[in-house]
């Protein structure tokens, strides 16, 4: 293999991150950049203006890449937006909600968290009551798409109850930014998180945060880490013209440049957006065509991620589920939901509804217990 030849993957990546990336993107990360250079800080600066720019049609926003998996951004949001003397509420109904309960306690953070169970949305009254109710709760963190089970939480009707008791909304908005079309000012969000593997189509290595300026703007000693200090990692590239305080992610930056540039030639979010909802209702038909029943009704479902129920027959077993599936070219994943057995297929990365319609007939013929 020469140094311009890229490997044709074995299987598709039916996952939420890392997922199925163009060849191009891959091509891009051939090429070695400085940190330090003119041109790479420039590339930067650019996706910076991107984000902000795909985040919100509003002026006032800026945009943070920080170092390590997307769960390094959230920390370092958390513990930067919430002040000495804040309270932060999470609204939880995953895994993924409850880690940011986890980042909250291992910071030394005060938090309170509402938890509704895997299987249900937040109860919006319950937040009003207990926004009413205790008014040191100064900043509300939810998840917008909850990868333990696809669901797709009411970020735009959480924002408002959080607007309408003046407090700071954060949304994780992970696996849905740059696959559903939203925008942080309607929503009233102050800080979005998410991460250069998922619905931009990038490779990991870093995340990112979204914030309303005046807001970063006023967190300056806040945070409870040196490195994941969202205001200080803001400061150095308001300042330095795009460069990081400390070793950057030089190939997985110049790879999401290409993968922006990529979403950009597609149409932009609202055609990846019917891309996915494409490519899961396709699954969804399928699957249950052949008895799988998906997890959540389909008012709760995002485009992004379907778990599916687990068969209940003796002879099921989802490991050689899984590695059947992988022999056919597909990779899945396995269930993280704790009340029922169930096994994930992601929507989103570099894969269409043909991609879909193939992964059926795989899943049909890997159906050992069903012969």
């Amino acid at each position: 293999m020469n140094e311009t030849t890229i490997p044709e993957n074995p299987y598709l990546l039916l996952t939420p991150g890392p997922l199925t990336t163009t060849s191009t993107v891959k091509a891009t990360m051939l090429r070695d950049w400085c940190t330090w250079d003119r041109d790479y800080n420039d590339i930067v600066e650019k996706i910076r203006a991107e984000l902000a720019d795909l985040a919100t049609k509003s002026k006032g926003f800026t945009a943070v890449p920080m170092q390590g998996s997307g769960t390094f951004s959230v920390e370092a949001c958390i513990t930067t937006a919430v002040p000495a003397g804040g309270k932060l509420l999470v609204l939880a109904n995953g895994a993924y909600g409850r880690r940011i309960a986890a980042i909250a306690e291992r910071a030394g953070l005060d938090w309170e968290m509402m938890d509704s169970g895997d299987l249900a949305r937040p109860d919006l009254e319950k937040l009003d009551a207990t926004l009413a109710r205790d008014p040191g709760i100064t900043h509300v963190a939810a998840v917008h798409c909850e990868t333990t089970t696809g669901m797709l939480n009411p970020v735009e009707d959480i924002g408002r109850a959080v607007a309408s008791r003046g407090r700071s909304f954060i949304v994780d908005a992970m696996s849905s930014f740059g696959g559903i079309p939203m925008d942080m000012e309607e929503i009233g969000a102050d800080y979005l998180v998410s991460s250069a593997n998922k619905c931009i189509q990038g490779v990991p290595g870093f995340g990112f945060v979204v914030a309303k300026t005046s807001v970063l703007s006023d967190t300056r000693g806040n945070a409870r880490s040196l490195s994941l200090d969202l205001y200080d990692q803001w400061e150095t590239m308001e300042t330095g013209r795009g460069k990081w305080r400390f070793t950057s992610p030089t190939h997985v930056v110049r790879a999401f440049a290409t993968a922006l540039e990529e979403l950009d030639e597609e149409g932009g979010i609202p055609r990846r957006w019917e891309r996915y909802k494409t490519n899961q209702e396709i699954l969804v038909d399928g699957m249950t065509g052949l008895g799988f029943r998906p997890l959540l009704p389909r008012e709760c479902q995002s485009p992004i991620i379907t778990s599916f129920c687990s068969p209940e027959h003796p002879d099921y077993d989802f490991s050689l589920f899984y590695t059947r599936l992988k022999d056919h070219g597909f990779v899945i994943y396995p269930g993280k939901v704790t009340e029922l057995p169930t096994f994930r297929v992601g929507n989103i990365g570099d894969v269409f509804p043909s991609d879909m319609e193939r992964l059926v007939t795989a899943v049909e013929s890997s159906m050992f217990w069903a012969a």
